[in-house]
């Protein structure tokens, strides 16, 4: 498998997930957020769960979108540093490795509009590695950790600066569903994991805030519910007892 079929062992042809950029510059074009008080750095990962370093892989690969808006060059840097950190312990390839030489780089240069393609060359990389390595019950995890990062970060705008355009956003029941039964088809001894066995709870009470009635955004009150679902299971995954 290429780096070109990659989409295709991870998105099913009815379901497009938009990578963490794609989903910010639509909320760039419907306000203007500031990106840099969203940018914050999660302590490193100490555990030798697979599945959690998969979702953590997820969130930071999300994180590196925030700095890159927020134009934090060493935000960026210390975040793809953490990236090939995680990726190390995954047992990823030499071609991820060097992905992380070339995120500072890009990073030293303020080279945004790179970054944010290293950053999706980075995650389409990491999760080719793991098909390679026979580890692909792994790959959804990391889809599934960038976008409950860049929802808990687009949720947490949106509940402070509320507006019907910017509410649609977060209208997304097709890929709620398509995670939801990515996670339900992991292997037993995986999806029973506690981590996953919340991960496919706390997804199964969003699913209903997300499927609104003829299309219409999400009420406020809907908005804050999925913010507190979001920043919950980014805190379970990060280890972190604080808001995200």
């Amino acid at each position: 498998m290429t780096k070109d079929q990659i989409g295709s062992a991870v998105i099913s042809e009815a379901v497009t997930i938009p990578t963490p950029g794609e989903f910010f510059a639509a909320i760039d074009d419907h306000g203007q957020p500031n990106w840099t008080q969203m940018f914050a750095p999660k302590p490193a990962l100490n555990t030798a769960s697979r599945d959690q370093m998969a979702l953590m892989l997820g969130l930071l690969v999300a994180d590196g979108y925030i700095a890159v808006e927020a134009q934090d060059g060493q935000g960026v840097k210390n975040t793809g540093k953490e990236i090939i950190n995680l990726a190390k312990k995954l047992n990823v390839s030499q071609t991820v490795l060097g992905r992380g030489n070339s995120i500072s780089d890009f990073a030293e240069n303020n080279d945004w509009s790179a970054l944010r393609e290293e950053l999706e060359a980075t995650q389409n990389e990491v999760k080719l590695s793991m098909i390679e390595q026979k580890d692909k019950d792994l790959v959804i995890l990391v889809s599934v950790g960038a976008w409950i990062r860049g929802t808990q970060v687009a949720a947490e705008f949106v509940s402070k600066n509320y507006n019907p355009g910017l509410a649609g956003l977060l209208r997304q029941p097709a890929i709620v569903e398509y995670l939801l039964g990515e996670l339900n088809k992991l292997p037993p001894k995986l999806r029973d994991e506690p981590l996953i066995t919340e991960l496919r709870a706390k997804l199964g009470t969003v699913l209903p805030l997300v499927q609104t009635k003829d299309r219409a955004p999400l009420t406020p009150e809907a908005v804050n519910e999925l913010d507190a679902a979001m920043t919950s299971l980014v805190n379970a995954i990060s280890g972190s007892t604080k808001e995200s």
